[in-house]
Formats: C-alpha cells, sequence, structure tokens
C-alpha cells in the first residue's frame, strides 16, 4: 500500500531529516521509501517542503501525487500555504498553532489539528531542534504507516549520541500530544 506524506516549514526547522528518518525506516523495514525536497537558496527561514512516499512495493516515481497526499504537518504559514494544495480533500493537516493560522474554508477542506510542536519542543523536552522528532513521532501516530520500533532505531542513529535521551522524549511527546489531538478530534 502507497501511502504519501509531507512536511513542511522553513529552513532550518528539521524537516529535511524528518522525512530522510521516515524513508530509510521503511526500507529498513524492507518495503521501499523516497523523500524528495524543495527549498529555496536561503539556507534558515526559506519555504521548505518534503514530500515521502512510503510502499511496499517499488515506488518508480519519486514524487508525491499533488491531490493525492493523505498527511500533512506545518509549522511555518508560508510553506503552509504554498503546499497544501497537494493534500487530498478529507486529508489530515497537522499545524503548529502559534506559526500556521488555517482557514475556515480549510478547516472545511480537510480535518485539521493544532499541536504546538515548537512549543513542546523548547518547554517540555529543553532542545528546540526535537522538533523534528516530535513531528516524526506525530505523523507516525496519525498515519500508522510504520512499526514505531523501527521508526525510533533509525531517528536514534541519525543523531548525536549526546542527544538520545532528549529525542526518545521527544518522540514518546509527539505520540502523546498526537493521542490527545486525535481523542479530541
Amino acid at each position: 500500500m502507497r501511502n504519501q506524506l509531507r512536511f513542511t516549514g522553513v529552513g532550518g526547522q528539521g524537516v529535511l531529516l524528518a522525512g530522510e528518518i521516515m524513508a530509510a525506516a521503511k526500507i529498513k523495514l524492507g518495503g521501499y521509501g523516497v523523500k524528495t525536497a524543495t527549498y529555496t537558496s536561503q539556507v534558515r527561514g526559506g519555504p521548505t517542503v518534503v514530500d515521502i512516499t512510503l510502499d511496499d512495493s517499488e515506488i518508480l516515481f519519486p514524487y508525491a501525487n499533488e491531490g493525492e497526499i493523505e498527511f500533512m504537518l506545518s509549522t511555518a504559514q508560508v510553506s503552509y500555504n504554498q503546499f497544501k494544495s497537494g493534500v487530498k480533500p478529507g486529508g489530515t493537516i497537522v499545524v503548529e498553532p502559534n506559526l500556521v493560522k488555517p482557514s475556515d474554508e480549510d478547516r472545511k477542506k480537510w480535518k485539521i489539528y493544532e499541536i504546538p510542536i515548537i512549543t513542546i519542543a523548547k518547554e517540555e523536552v529543553g532542545n528546540v531542534i526535537t522538533q523534528s522528532v516530535i513531528a516524526l513521532a506525530i505523523a507516525r501516530e496519525f498515519t500508522q504507516v510504520m512499526e514505531r520500533q523501527t521508526l525510533i532505531d533509525v531517528m536514534l542513529s541519525k543523531v548525536p549520541e549526546k542527544v538520545h535521551e532528549a529525542n526518545k522524549k521527544a518522540f514518546e511527546l509527539g505520540e502523546k500530544y498526537a493521542k490527545e489531538a486525535m481523542q479530541k478530534g
């Protein structure tokens, strides 16, 4: 089964790393995973999008199909506005409510959940850089696209050992907040 996910933000928020981890975890599980990224020439602050395509069969076209993406997570208004149209009607979008304000029209078109990803990273984990791991956990919890432990193992292999504990905590918090958001629904 093919799954298409999208992470959007601005350069420096870690969306590229989150996409890389998710694709690598699918490959480790014996499937196929591809991440394609689009970003501006700005190192930090420019709109960034990472599309992740996961499948049990070979992926012949590496780009997500616009209008067929079932899950998007966004931490920046500029990227949200630019890339939301790729999400299929009725699809799920998770936004950082301090930075992204969906319109009433958007709320009618998609299932929108608000989770303060950056606040969680800063205040509960104590390291803003862990926002990409929180996003990763939220995406897995909402989509159930892969086995949890494999995703954690791949994530830990991609970050320095000195931040393993912070990233484990970030992952658990991402799961917790995702579950709470889905229950409120």
